[in-house]
């Protein structure tokens, strides 16, 4: 999974300006003048300039607008500032998403190149997809178990690597900015209660206790103040004491007043009042809305009932595949006590962090010397594998990637979840390195990072289906690589092609079919060997995220289903590496645009 995801940027980004002086509005505004003056085209610029310059100030507007996006990107400006979270902001930025498709679609397309074409169409398509969203009601979901302010503050504060005095100056002008954030977000939750629009309680069990890890007596303790504990050498010592008592004082009488307050809110107005039913069918509007939501993350028209059906195809081919790799192993038992065995046996588990830790790096090592063999092009950003932070680990995912920078001078991390030992086997982690370091979300991500020849928002962007499905995809190219070669790890394979195809059932049986919560916990059991913990967790994280777990599965079958084209038009000339690399080029693509690239490549192969 993708953490920290910088996905769907179009023309104008979404973005949301901060609470502090108001000189970046004046900037903010100018930028737009200038965007919308290319409507009139005052230069007399041709088509493919005027989208380039709309593409170029769009670039500066969402730095500006959207300081986090710069910390993201290692641009040393506008670190001293969130993004404004208030619905007053979200609303005039929808306002400014329609004036932008009038500007966009003012521009000549048969006028424009052949790749302005293209870049042309993805910025229509990603603005009208998201003011089309708008109305829906997901500006009141704040806060969930995966995220909100007791989670995204510190990961953006993780990320800043202060190195200078300036640096740092910037981390305590944000932590001072904490408690606008809390009170935006909390203003969200407020709207949502009265729209009758809140995540599940059932799924909010844990936040709680992910807001009071966020309040400690200590401030040395807390883990937003990290980069304070071990100040560079090139800071003296007076001034490493004055900017450490500035940054505690800003948390003592800051932050941690407004995660208290958060805290007090959340248990006393917020839980107690949040919705028994888990569909979003349940919610205003629901049906419509989660069609929506399966649309925009597949990036295809299929319905609902459509993705249900292939979910169920799918359960039922990965099952047979399953049952032979259990004939092949020797194991004299039915599938209930052969995935029992795999939960419970000793041999599959690590007794300390460190070893879980350490095998991950061990896979990941061998990995990297099996790429070139698949590749013809490796990107240069290093990765790193780390533990899932404590403040959010009982409720995370297995694992997740949060992309680096190489202008940052920061490394892609694979985070690994080190809680309950008992639940994180070893069979399952070949198969999920593969996901989320090489060759899948690092690598295609830190590839589409380098790309040279697209612009920044389909280098910097995502589409979910095209990004997970590689990421599943990658999983499958571990035989090639040369894993997989005990049938505990194939199985384990195998448990995560099936933890896919499980989310196309699960995820539209509980948004579109009404299904409950336990059935979708059921039918998952029944059908991996995965640990009770992770299931749970992985279909509470479906219904708080509806959709966006049907990604995985339509993206990974679209890629197979180009490469078995590939290979068959292509015969003996396929060129795996190839492919690979021509199918990672252009940066994240809608599934239908990168079936038109791919076969284009393939009958300029034959011709060639």
């Amino acid at each position: 999974m993708l953490n920290y995801r910088i996905a769907g940027l179009a023309l104008l980004l979404a973005a949301n300006l901060s609470s502090a002086a108001d000189d970046w509005r004046i900037e903010a505004a100018g930028i737009m003048q200038e965007i919308t003056s290319l409507k009139d085209n005052p230069d007399n610029l041709d088509a493919d300039e005027r989208l380039q310059k709309a593409i170029d100030l769009n670039y500066e507007y969402n730095l500006l607008t959207s300081p986090e996006f710069a910390t993201f990107l290692g641009d040393p400006r506008y670190q001293d500032r969130w993004s404004d979270n208030s619905l007053a902001w979200e609303e005039h930025q929808n306002q400014i998403l329609i004036n932008n498709i009038e500007v966009a679609k003012s521009i000549p397309r048969d006028r424009l190149s052949e790749s302005n074409k293209l870049n042309y169409d993805l910025i229509i398509a990603q603005l009208q997809q998201q003011v089309d969203g708008f109305a829906f009601g997901d500006k009141y979901l704040a806060i969930s178990q995966l995220g909100g302010p007791q989670q995204d503050i510190a990961q953006i504060l993780a990320i800043m690597r202060p190195s200078r005095v300036a640096d740092f100056d910037n981390v305590i002008a944000r932590l001072n900015g904490v408690p606008n954030i809390i009170d935006n977000a909390m203003e969200r939750m407020q709207k949502g209660l009265e729209a009758n629009v809140t995540p599940p309680k059932v799924t909010l069990r844990d936040v709680a206790g992910q807001i009071n890890a966020q309040i400690v007596d200590d401030p040395s303790q807390s883990p937003l103040l990290q980069a304070f504990a071990n100040m560079p050498p090139g800071i003296d010592a007076a001034q490493a004491e004055q900017l450490q008592q500035q940054a505690y004082a800003a948390y003592t009488d800051k932050v941690k007043p407004a995660y208290e307050k958060l805290l007090a809110f959340f248990e006393n107005e917020y839980l107690p009042n949040t919705r028994e039913s888990i569909g979003m069918s349940d919610l205003p509007d629901g049906r419509d809305w989660y069609a929506y939501r399966a649309n925009t993350f597949t990036t295809t028209d299929m319905t609902p009932q459509q993705i249900h059906d292939i979910g169920l195809s799918e359960v039922k081919r990965i099952r047979a595949e399953m049952d032979r790799v259990i004939e092949s192993s020797g194991f004299e038992g039915s599938f209930d006590e052969f995935t029992e065995f795999l939960r419970t046996d000793k041999q599959f588990y690590h007794e300390t962090k460190e070893a879980l830790l350490m095998e991950y790096r061990d896979i990941s090592k061998r990995a990297d010397a099996e790429l070139v063999k698949l590749f013809g092009h490796l990107p240069r950003l290093p990765y790193g594998v780390v533990p899932v932070p404590a403040y959010a680990e009982k409720s995370q995912t297995t694992a997740y990637y949060q992309p680096g920078s190489l202008e940052a001078g920061r490394p892609g991390n694979f985070f690994a979840n080190t809680y309950a030992l008992d639940t994180r086997p070893r069979w399952e982690m070949e198969a999920l390195t593969l996901h989320e370091a090489v060759p899948g979300h690092h690598f295609q991500i830190a590839i589409g990072q380098e790309l040279e020849d697209v612009p920044w928002f389909r280098r910097l962007g995502g589409y979910t289906a095209y990004v997970e499905g590689w990421g599943l995809y990658s999983e499958s190219l571990g035989e090639e690589m040369g894993f997989y070669q005990d049938p505990y790890s194939k199985f384990g394979q195998l448990t995560y092609e099936m933890w896919r195809a499980i989310r196309l059932v699960v995820d539209t049986g509980m948004h579109y079919l009404g299904w409950t919560r336990q059935q979708a916990i059921d039918f998952f059991i029944a059908n991996t060997g995965k640990q009770e913990h992770d299931i749970i967790v992985e279909v509470d994280r479906y219904i708080v995220w509806p959709g966006q777990a049907l990604a995985y599965k339509i993206g990974e079958l679209k890629i197979k289903e180009l490469r078995a084209y590939a290979e068959a038009e292509l015969g003996e000339s396929f060129d795996i590496r190839a492919f690979h690399d021509h199918l990672l080029g252009a940066g994240a693509l809608p599934l239908d645009v990168l079936e038109t690239r791919m076969h284009e490549w393939v009958t300029e192969q034959k011709n060639a």
